[in-house]
C-alpha cells in the first residue's frame, strides 16, 4: 500500500465526538494541541522502552499518523464551535442594531447592554450613527472586514444591514466626538453609491436612538440636498428634514436659530427678516428698515456670532430663513 493512501487510524475523527460541549469551552485549541504534542514528545522519548525491538521507527510513525488525525479532529471541532458563535453573533449584532435604530436603548435598557456587552462592546465613551447605502453584494466576508476596519478607526463599533442599508454604530472614549466624525468619515468607501448621513455623537449608548433616528431621517430628506458633501451631517439636512416632517428637526431650528435671535433684541430679528425678504440684499433691507447699510452688515454679523449661521452665506441663509418661518408660525415664547 502506498504510504500516502493510508486509512486514518481507526477512531481517531470521532475522537472528540462524546466530548461534552462544556469541554470545548474550558479547554481551548491552543492547549489540546500542546496536549497533543506533549504526547508525541513522550512516546519518541520513550519507544525505545515501549517497542518491541526491531519496531521503535513503526510506533514512532504510527504515533505521528494518530497524532496528527487527533489534531485534524480537534481543530475540526472548534471550527464548528467557532462558526456557531459566529453566527450567533451576527444575529445578536443584527437584533442590537435594530434595538438602536427603534430607540429601544434610551432608558437604560438592560437587557440591550447585556447584549452589547456580549458583542463586546465596553458601553463607555461618545456614540454616533452612521447611515447610508450598502454595496451590493453584501456578503459576510465583507461584513466581517467592514466591522474590523470600523473597530481599529473606533473603540467599538457594530454592523448591521437594513434593507439596502448599511447602519455602523461607532463608540468612543467621553468627548472623542470630533475623533468619532474622523472615523466614521474614513469609511465612506465601505458604503455604495448615494447620501451617506452621520447622526449627532450623543454622550453614550443610552441615547444612540436619537442619533440613529436623525441619521435615518437625514438619510430620506437628503436627496432634497443634491450639493451636500458626502457624508453629511444629519444636523446639516434640518432644513430638508423639516421638508419631511421631522418633528425633532424643526423643534431644533426653533430652539438653535429662532428663539436666541428672539431672545438677543436690538432689532437683530427684525433685520434678519428684512435682508430675507428683500432677496438678500443689504440695500435693499437698509432701505426698508430706514438705516445704512453698514448697520444692516453689522447685524448680521451678530446674527451669525449668535445662531453659528451665517446670513451672507447662501446655504446657511436658506437655513435661517426655515428657522424663521418656523418661529414666525410658533409665535412668541410662552412665558408660563
Amino acid at each position: 500500500m502506498v504510504r500516502g493512501t493510508r486509512p486514518s487510524p481507526h477512531g481517531a475523527n470521532e475522537i472528540f465526538a462524546g466530548a461534552p460541549p462544556e469541554l470545548a469551552r474550558s479547554i481551548s485549541l491552543q492547549h489540546t494541541l500542546q496536549l497533543v504534542r506533549i504526547g508525541v514528545e513522550v512516546v519518541e522519548q520513550y519507544s525505545d522502552q515501549l517497542a518491541i525491538p526491531g519496531t521503535e521507527r513503526d510506533l514512532r510513525e504510527a504515533v505521528l499518523r494518530y497524532s496528527r488525525e487527533v489534531a485534524f479532529s480537534a481543530a475540526e471541532v472548534y471550527a464548528r464551535a467557532a462558526e456557531v458563535r459566529g453566527a450567533w453573533d451576527a444575529r445578536l449584532e443584527a437584533l442590537v442594531v435594530d434595538a438602536l435604530l427603534r430607540g429601544e436603548s434610551e432608558g437604560g435598557d438592560r437587557s440591550l447592554r447585556s447584549r452589547l456587552s456580549a458583542l463586546g462592546w465596553n458601553g463607555r465613551g461618545a456614540v454616533l450613527v452612521m447611515v447610508g447605502p450598502a454595496v451590493v453584494p453584501l456578503d459576510e466576508v465583507r461584513t466581517a472586514d467592514l466591522r474590523r476596519v470600523a473597530r481599529r478607526a473606533a473603540g467599538d463599533a457594530l454592523v448591521g444591514i437594513h434593507g439596502d442599508r448599511l447602519v455602523v454604530v461607532l463608540g468612543g472614549r467621553e468627548g472623542d466626538g470630533e475623533g468619532l466624525v474622523a472615523a466614521a468619515t474614513g469609511l465612506l468607501s465601505r458604503f455604495g453609491d448615494g447620501p451617506v448621513v452621520i447622526g449627532p455623537v450623543v454622550d453614550g449608548v443610552d441615547d444612540a436612538g436619537r442619533s440613529a433616528q436623525a441619521a435615518l431621517a437625514g438619510l430620506a430628506a437628503a436627496p432634497a440636498w443634491p450639493q451636500a458633501p458626502r457624508p453629511v451631517l444629519a444636523d446639516d439636512l434640518l432644513p430638508e428634514r423639516v421638508l419631511t416632517g421631522d418633528a425633532s428637526a424643526r423643534r431644533t431650528l426653533v430652539a438653535q436659530a429662532y428663539r436666541p435671535l428672539e431672545e438677543a433684541g436690538g432689532s437683530v430679528l427684525e433685520t434678519l427678516s428684512a435682508y430675507l425678504g428683500t432677496g438678500r440684499s443689504l440695500e435693499a433691507a437698509a432701505r426698508t428698515l430706514y438705516v445704512h447699510p453698514n448697520t444692516v452688515r453689522y447685524r448680521l454679523r451678530k446674527v451669525s456670532e449668535i445662531t453659528g449661521w451665517d446670513p451672507l452665506d447662501a446655504r446657511e441663509s436658506f437655513v435661517l430663513q426655515v428657522a424663521l418661518a418656523l418661529g414666525q408660525v410658533e409665535g412668541p415664547r410662552r412665558v408660563r
